[in-house]
């Protein structure tokens, strides 16, 4: 369950993309130019492969699918237990850490959806949501 889990950093992103192309020029090889050279694909040509598809778009339908999930738990659950559970200590001065659940509620902002806690217990209404998402993200 890591990848639901996970806090997107613009770093961390930029590596899965880059490692993602990275696996993607090595399945399919080297093209072919028309003077008989060869050369490895361009980012474009990796994008018309995956069809906009990318590693990014899946974590993010994942922790969506996961919050939906945790959402639904009974009360009593562990699980919601730590997702409620609030530190005794401040947060650090200056720019705080994003946390997970400020993360996933940036991204459901990004499709619009209102009250999304009352949506989420709509198991039928929250799979809609999140293939909203998948359209969104393109997965």
């Amino acid at each position: 369950m890591p990848l639901k889990t996970w806090v997107l950093k613009e770093n961390m992103r930029n590596k899965l993309m880059t490692f993602e192309r990275k696996i993607v020029r090595k399945i399919s090889g080297p093209t072919r130019t028309a003077d008989g050279y060869w050369r490895i694909k361009t980012n474009q040509e990796i994008n018309y492969i995956l069809k906009g598809q990318n590693i990014i778009g899946f974590i993010k339908k994942q922790r969506l699918k996961w919050l939906g999930h945790v959402e639904r738990m009974t009360e009593d659950n562990i699980v919601q237990k730590i997702k409620r559970w609030k530190p005794m200590s401040r947060r650090p001065t200056g720019r705080p850490k994003t946390r997970w659940e400020d993360d996933v509620l940036e991204d459901i902002k990004s499709i619009n959806i209102s009250n999304w806690k009352k949506v989420a217990h709509n198991r039928d209404r929250w799979n809609r949501v999140v293939e909203q998402a998948r359209t969104l993200y393109k997965l």
